[in-house]
């Protein structure tokens, strides 16, 4: 009996450092697990932090500038907190060149042509995903083609055609030449074959037109994305300088960017007055940022999915 019990302890003692064993294996598992669970998390925390710190050092500098001297400017150029902020250069600046004007001008082709682009690629688009025709496929290879020539290209013969129209040095050549968008084609495109055929043939049976389909059923699905196309769409035509510097020839006339050039650097002050052209381009990006605050809500809100998917 006593050799039973003897075995027994033995037996009982010896699954109870098994289990513990097995206990501590899976509490060092975990632990592993877990610690490399949050170097990666930390890793991509800081990659992420890198990124951003040199994304919007730029934006920044900018503003430091504007704040700073001309002379402090060069002495410490990367430095970012200013001596002494000069608030007064934004007054100066905005007075010495009609900045409501061409903030005006700006957005208001900006906005004039980012709805037309919306409008055309959107109907495009839906022909490509929704539409059954012949050629369908070559017509998508052209806009692809089109996709890979460089925007100066256009510039000649835009340039010809504006002036064959009289449409040279007025805001209405600057929308019309820029209503149409190859990349807005594409990428409305890639979205609208996401939504749910289902939808669209349901449509059909209840008598709805095509353009009922895309403007109440296609359109809603895709608001992140139509949204991120009007916000890339404005901010490029906002802050457009080659093609309006081209077309533009009459001050009252100019664009925010164009603007800038005439008042702070073709007149002479380039290299003078470098506080007055940060402050400049610092006033130039306030439309912006606030057209994202509105717009990213709904941007990030559907950034996972742009469509209902099958």
């Amino acid at each position: 009996m006593e050799a039973n019990q003897v075995l027994n302890q033995s037996a009982v003692k010896a699954k109870v450092r098994a289990q513990t064993k097995a206990t501590q294996s899976e509490v060092a598992s975990k632990k592993s697990t877990v610690d490399r669970r949050s170097f990666i998390a930390l890793t991509k925390h800081l990659f992420l932090a890198t990124c951003g710190t040199i994304m919007v050092f730029p934006f920044l500098w900018m503003l430091s500038g504007s704040l700073k001297s001309n002379d402090e400017i060069f002495a410490n150029p990367l430095d970012l907190i200013p001596e002494q902020f000069r608030w007064e250069t934004f007054v100066e600046t905005f007075h010495s060149a009609p900045f409501g004007l061409y903030i005006f001008n700006s957005f208001s082709v900006a906005l004039f042509t980012t709805l037309l682009v919306i409008v055309n690629s959107a109907m495009f688009a839906y022909a490509l995903t929704q539409l059954k025709f012949r050629s369908k496929t070559v017509l998508y290879f052209i806009v692809m083609g089109c996709y890979m020539l460089p925007g100066a290209v256009t510039y000649i013969p835009s340039y010809i055609t504006l002036a064959r129209l009289g449409l040279l040095n007025s805001h209405m050549g600057l929308v019309a030449s820029n209503a149409a968008s190859v990349f807005g084609v594409f990428y409305l495109r890639q979205v609208f074959i996401k939504v749910h055929p289902s939808l669209i043939e349901a449509a059909r049976i209840d008598g709805a037109g095509e353009l009922k389909i895309l403007w109440a059923i296609i359109l809603p699905q895709c608001r992140a994305a139509v949204a991120t196309l009007f916000l890339i769409t404005f901010i490029t035509n906002y802050n457009s300088y080659m093609w309006p510097s081209l077309v533009i020839t009459t001050q009252d006339l100019n664009l925010i960017a164009t603007g800038i050039r005439h008042y702070f650097i073709a007149e002479g002050n380039y290299g003078l007055n470098w506080s007055q052209i940060m402050a400049a381009s610092t006033i130039a990006v306030l439309p912006l940022l606030i057209l994202f605050v509105i717009c990213q809500k709904t941007i990030l809100s559907g950034i996972a999915d742009n469509g209902v998917k099958e």
